[in-house]
């Protein structure tokens, strides 16, 4: 911090950071060029602020984006420690412009195959430290789980990436003939089955995959329904979760095999109200 600069950033001054924030990391999805040193320039004579203040600031918003499982700007790593202030200035922003919610609609074209897909092992439970009640609030609002679950569009990508790297999986395995069997059952036969893809290992037998597909990070959370879990309980051999993550830079993917109890945890989040009951 510069030598007689003001500690406490004011709402307006967060809001200009925020907002110029949200245009680099808009460029960045869309692969346009952008000069992040001009952008700090021209904050700088608009707040006033030293250029460590603003560097720092950024780092603080990637910190909350991440919390929502936004992607954030590639060279300013999360800082965790931020101010309550913060918070509310990236949820103004987002109240007011809800599409930075889903960098998805960025990309100017269909998804394709994406042969590059990147499979790897799954994360594992860890037990972190409560978060502060202002960003617990923030994610209940904004929740990334359930933004993911009506996100259409996005399930529908991951689930075309998994049926064709399916495919090509089986034809690297000189199985072209178990190749041309794999169903996208989702698309063909519409949800309900408890699994998005029907595919086949090298020897022939059934592999029920359920695609799980989200912009976050590998630890990204997401909704299980109650007919995918009765499934996987019925078949906990055949089936498998595919969870893609971090889907507009380098998609990647891992699988969760039954039970799934031991993998993630599961906590119910509704209930079914009727008027039958049942002794």
């Amino acid at each position: 911090m510069a030598a007689g600069e003001r500690k406490n950033w004011t709402d307006e001054e967060l809001d200009l950071i925020v907002a110029d924030y949200f245009s680099m990391l808009s460029d960045e999805m869309r692969h346009a060029p952008y000069d992040k040193t001009r952008h700090r320039q021209t904050l700088i004579g608009q707040i006033n602020r030293s250029n460590s203040s603003i560097e720092f600031k950024h780092h603080n918003i990637s910190a909350v984006l991440q919390l929502l499982e936004i992607p954030w700007i590639n060279g300013y790593k999360p800082r965790a420690h931020f101010q309550k202030s913060i918070i509310g200035a990236v949820e103004r922003y987002i109240i007011n412009h809800p599409a930075v919610l889903h960098p998805e609609q960025l990309l100017s074209k269909e998804i394709g195959e994406r042969p590059q897909l990147f499979v790897e092992p799954p994360p594992g439970l860890v037990i972190k430290p409560p978060r502060p009640s202002a960003a617990q609030r923030l994610i209940r609002k904004f929740n990334p789980a359930e933004r993911d679950l009506l996100n259409r569009k996005l399930g529908h990508d991951g689930e075309q990436i998994v049926f064709h790297f399916e495919q090509q999986r089986l034809r690297a395995l000189d199985r072209s003939d178990l190749a041309k069997k794999v169903r996208w059952v989702s698309m063909e036969d519409g949800d309900g089955a408890g699994y998005d893809v029907l595919s086949f290992d090298a020897q022939g037998k059934e592999r029920f995959l359920e695609v799980k597909t989200t912009v976050g990070s590998q630890t990204a959370p997401f909704y299980v329904t109650r007919n995918e879990l009765s499934f996987s309980r019925e078949r906990p051999k055949e089936f498998r979760i595919c969870r893609l993550y971090d889907f507009l830079k380098a998609p990647k993917m891992f699988e969760l095999a039954p039970p799934l109890e031991k993998l993630v945890s599961l906590e119910p989040l509704s209930y079914e109200a009727s008027f039958d009951r049942r002794d």
